[in-house]
């Protein structure tokens, strides 16, 4: 894959609102679920010295390479993995690597893949219609384009980019087809939609859809809260930045429904689902970057930031570690960490 993701250009989006919220303090483990071009990560790095520790995921191998060029000096204290985060907690699994003082996740695309004309996710130069955050996966926005059925894709554009006019850039789309070039599919929208009426491009809706669905990123998100969740320590904090409705929707509803006790519907007599609250909300109202912010780094106008902690009793610590560390392997159950009992009690049982 053929890209220049240089660090220059990459700028971290809401970046002292992000380490306050995360609480960042020296000797913390910190994990960065979207690692991108590190900028994130360098400022957790710093903060948390001495003695702290990062997890850098990401999906898109370059922007690992990236990051580990960019925070080359804190090589000792920091590990990146290319990873899909919906393997979440598979990968601190196997790096040893929970629980943690906070957990990132900065869901927006960074500039390093918007301005790599060969990743096909930006509308403003000519590329190939791909979209893929991976190389290894299977599934790419031109497969989607030239092969689905006209309902198939008004259906994902309405639906993944809430467009109104979605079945008309359906059945253009079809009309037009094969399409092959950013470009192309670009003009063939604007087309579909009586052309530009305001800032925002007419293309903007069906791209997100068409990157959305080549990366399931909907469905990977809502397993990595819950995995999350799992493996923040006392009083840890799970930070998200989203930057369209249906990703602040699923992060909104899944730091609500873990912040009550009961989620039994409404009229039920008597709670029957068991359920106790597993964060305190810390953010009532998202987080927005402020118009500085947004005059400096116009991309960063549609972020919203929640917040979590994470509320958990010195025995549910203890439950937490023992489920996370023991594995199972073939018929027999051995401990794939017999000292991490020890070293995080005395990590994270002060209270």
């Amino acid at each position: 894959m053929v890209t220049d993701m240089s660090t220059s250009s990459h700028t971290p989006v809401l970046l002292e609102e992000t380490v306050q919220a995360l609480a960042v303090q020296p000797g913390g483990r910190y994990i960065d679920c979207t690692v991108g071009g590190g900028g994130h990560a360098a400022a957790i790095l710093d903060r948390s010295s001495p003695g702290g520790q990062l997890l850098g995921i990401d999906a898109d191998p370059e922007a690992i390479k990236v990051a580990r060029t960019r925070l080359e000096a804190h090589s000792g204290s920091s590990l990146f993995v290319n990873e899909n985060f919906l393997n979440l907690q598979a990968s601190c699994i196997r790096y040893d690597f929970f629980p943690v003082h906070g957990i990132l996740f900065d869901l927006g695309l960074s500039s390093l893949q918007l301005g790599s004309p060969a990743r096909g996710f930006s509308f403003q130069h000519e590329g190939p219609l791909d979209m893929r955050l991976s190389p290894a996966q299977e599934l790419t926005a031109d497969e989607i384009v030239n092969t689905y059925s006209e309902n198939e894709l008004a259906r994902l554009i309405g639906t993944y980019g809430e467009e109104g006019y979605s079945r008309q850039i359906a059945r253009r789309i079809v009309q037009k087809r094969p399409l092959r070039t950013t470009l192309e599919l670009a003009r063939v929208v604007e087309q579909a939609t009586g052309g530009r009426r305001g800032k925002i491009h007419p293309a903007t809706r069906t791209f997100q859809a068409l990157r959305i669905a080549v990366n399931q990123e909907l469905e990977h998100l809502e397993a990595a809260l819950e995995q999350a969740t799992s493996l923040l320590g006392f009083q840890g904090r799970l930070v998200v930045i989203s930057y369209h409705s249906l990703e602040d929707r699923i992060v909104k509803r899944f730091m609500l429904k873990e912040a009550r006790d009961c989620i039994c519907p409404p009229g039920t007599p008597s709670c029957v689902c068991g359920h106790t609250a597993s964060l305190r909300l810390l953010t009532r109202k998202v987080i927005r970057p402020s118009p500085a912010e947004v005059g400096f780094n116009p991309r960063s106008r549609s972020a919203r930031l929640r917040a979590a902690e994470r509320l958990l009793s010195r025995d549910e610590l203890d439950e937490t570690i023992e489920k996370l560390c023991f594995s199972v392997a073939g018929s027999s159950t051995v401990w794939k960490r017999p000292a991490l009992l020890k070293e995080v009690r005395r990590a994270f049982s002060a209270v």
